[in-house]
């Protein structure tokens, strides 16, 4: 069975996208554990691998125009991403002719659309993260009886650093640091700590920790469960700049840029009447290769006879990472 996928990037958050629609038949759940393991792997996969693949399928709305379903390199299921929904909003807008529709994900229908280009040949998308929340049970969290945690010691982690905890939907626990701390080796030991097994976080989670480089300006290092670090995690992000508006008195409705070790993004933070939060992403969604390939090859980690051809939308962003000097931060 053919298999056309194509290697994408948000802030160098890299997957592959395989859009199911397009098969002789769906995929079993054993084939796409399987598919996550022999494409993404660092070593062995194809094109160096990727943190994990975007799934496009049919939807169950009957309001969005497709779902997005995100395996991570270790073939578990994250709730969402950010960087990659931008990434899938592109194929999508191509595919369909459409410049703002929804997407379906695990947790809600998001708002996505064309936005105005980072740089010469830097495509951009501009996409919705929600919900939010902060309570325990959907982190979820176990820390005695404490139902949220914002900006306050957890002495089970650490002694000084203060944490924040919130669900984007996917789970962060975040913590603003000075820049000594943000490139030391705390932030690896905790991560490690809260993704094995353990009594406060049962499922895991991401660890970001935040220097903020200005009122409206934060960089921003994440350990993501099922991945490890990575150049950027787009929900984590949304999570910083949530956190730095209500701790740091940050601005709503503006845009925060949220540097990252893969590029940068801008996210507007927003608040509805009922005082529900949600954000916008807005970052590149930078197509690097199209690849050939047939389910069976691929299933056996078998890349031979695959049929590769890159674009030139790497140079145009690697050109936009030297404008904006992420490079103190990796």
């Amino acid at each position: 069975m053919d298999l056309n996928l194509q290697k994408v990037h948000g802030s160098e958050n890299d997957f592959f996208i395989l859009d199911e629609t397009e098969l002789e038949r769906k995929l079993t759940a054993a084939e796409i554990q399987r598919l996550s393991e022999t494409l993404c792997d660092r070593v062995t996969g194809i094109l160096n691998g990727a943190d994990g693949i975007l799934l496009v399928q049919q939807a169950a709305s009957l309001e969005a125009l497709n779902k997005m379903r995100v395996i991570n390199s270790d073939g578990s299921e994250a709730s969402m991403c950010g960087n990659g929904l931008r990434t899938v909003a592109r194929y999508l807008a191509e595919k369909e002719q459409k410049d703002n529709f929804l997407v379906e994900t695990m947790h809600a229908d998001l708002k996505v659309r064309k936005a105005p280009d980072l740089a010469k040949g830097v495509q951009s998308f501009q996409v919705e993260i929600s919900p939010v929340s902060f309570q325990a049970e959907t982190i979820p969290m176990k820390l005695g009886n404490r139902v949220t945690i914002i900006n306050s010691l957890i002495p089970e982690l650490s002694d000084s650093i203060r944490f924040s905890v919130v669900a984007v939907p996917n789970p962060h626990l975040v913590a603003f640091v000075d820049h000594e701390t943000l490139m030391g080796t705390e932030q690896e030991r905790i991560a490690k700590l809260v993704n094995t097994e353990n009594p406060w976080f049962p499922d895991g989670i991401n660890v970001s920790f935040v220097e903020v480089l200005d009122k409206d300006e934060l960089f921003v290092r994440t350990y993501e469960r099922g991945v490890g670090f990575t150049n950027a995690c787009g929900t984590a992000m949304c999570a910083s700049s949530l956190l730095h508006v209500l701790i740091n008195d940050g601005n709503f409705f503006e845009a925060i840029r949220v540097k990252n070790p893969g590029g940068m993004v801008k996210v507007v933070v927003h608040q509805d009447p009922d005082g529900n939060y949600w954000m916008e992403l807005i970052g590149n969604a930078t197509v690097t290769h199209h690849i050939q390939t047939t389910v069976e090859e691929a299933l056996a980690g078998n890349f031979l006879k695959s049929t590769i051809r890159e674009t030139d939308e790497q140079q145009d962003y690697l050109h936009f990472l030297e404008k904006i000097g992420v490079a103190g931060h990796k």
